[in-house]
């Protein structure tokens, strides 16, 4: 069977885009395999996308496999890149994007895309906790951490300088903590002059990534809550690019650039197996 993909990345956060109602036999298999940078094309995830492009504005349901074959309720970037995706075959500028977190609402721009995120949740329930009280600056491992959802959940450690940060070593104690009963992802910020420097070990990667969309808004977020930084607007630097973010009690925003890498074909066999069409 063959299988048509195309390469996008918002701030370096990389996915391979298959439209859903394309037959994959085994999603996880392929995705793991798929996501590999070793022995398959390379991603942070793969997008099964559906577009419906008769609704005005077009929606899109959105799937997301990670490297490890789990599906992840939501990822910013990667809405980012599926609101691109969807613009251009529904020759729109707003679409709206079906999650597991909820329906978003995402507007096309010259480079990229601006995609509602919904309310940063910080109650235990919605992270969720293993306890019964906000986890705010608390410690675990290391760090002192404060865990908020923005679609999923993130344990936010504000340090002095985030490349001096062993991610490696220092994440994984916090991703696993007992605090987080389904596991988190661990972003670290790092104030400058004009935001916060960012790095992510994402859940379901089990790694760092250049850009995380959802720890960019934790941050904003988090920051907000513990009295970091003055309005609603925040710009976020994570080593892939440049993220602007706004947030509020009611709602956040996420906007940054898209970029379509390359396009190609599969030959995918009925294990979720694959090989790249020469």
């Amino acid at each position: 069977m063959n299988l048509s993909f195309e390469k996008y990345h918002g701030t370096g956060n990389d996915f391979v885009i298959v439209d859903a109602d394309a037959c994959v036999p085994h999603r996880s298999r392929f995705a793991r395999g798929v996501c590999d940078r070793a022995d398959g094309i390379g991603a942070d995830g793969v997008l099964f996308l559906a577009l419906e492009p008769d609704f005005r504005p077009p929606r899109i349901i959105m799937t997301l496999v990670q490297p490890d074959g789990s599906t992840a309720e939501m990822c910013g970037n990667g809405a980012r890149c599926a609101a691109v995706w969807a613009a251009e075959r529904a020759n729109a500028d707003e679409v709206m994007i079906d999650t597991l977190a909820g329906t978003r609402h995402a507007a096309i721009h010259d480079d990229g895309a601006t995609i509602e995120m919904g309310a940063p949740a910080f109650a235990p329930e919605a992270v969720p906790l293993a306890g019964d009280e906000p986890l705010i600056e608390s410690r675990v491992g290391d760090y002192d951490v404060t865990a908020v959802n923005t679609g999923v959940p993130h344990a936010v450690a504000f340090v002095d300088d985030v490349d001096a940060v062993n991610l490696e070593r220092d994440a994984p104690p916090i991703r696993h903590a007992d605090a987080f009963p389904q596991g988190a992802n661990v972003t670290f910020a790092s104030p400058r002059d004009d935001g916060f420097d960012q790095r992510t070990f994402e859940r379901g990667v089990e790694g760092e990534t250049r850009s995380c969309g959802t720890g960019a808004v934790a941050i904003a977020a988090a920051a907000r809550r513990l009295g970091l930084v003055d309005g609603d607007g925040v710009s976020v630097s994570p080593p892939g690019g440049e993220l602007e973010v706004t947030v509020s009690d009611r709602n956040a925003t996420l906007t940054g650039p898209v970029e379509r890498e390359f396009g190609g074909d599969l030959r995918v066999s009925n294990a979720g197996r694959f090989d790249l069409e020469a």
